[in-house]
């Protein structure tokens, strides 16, 4: 739902997104993935059943630092 004035923007870690992503609070999201030198890393749709397929890719743009993806709520 768009309501003028309504948004909130949410940042933090994979455990803080995968706990707003479990209760249905996210309409739409933006990742940006940076290349990791070190570590192993946490995987945003981890351990999240049917989640990701609650969503769709609606941008994608790649550049030489990052990768940028835009998810929206699918209807």
């Amino acid at each position: 739902m768009d309501v003028p004035g309504q948004d909130v923007r949410l940042a933090g870690g994979v455990s803080a997104i995968q706990q707003y992503l479990r209760a249905g609070l996210v309409d739409e999201m933006h990742l940006a993935y940076g290349p990791m030198l070190l570590g192993s890393g946490e995987r945003h749709f981890d351990n999240l059943v049917d989640v990701p397929n609650r969503y769709a890719i609606a941008e994608f743009a790649g550049t030489p630092t990052a990768l940028h993806v835009r998810f929206v709520r699918k209807p």
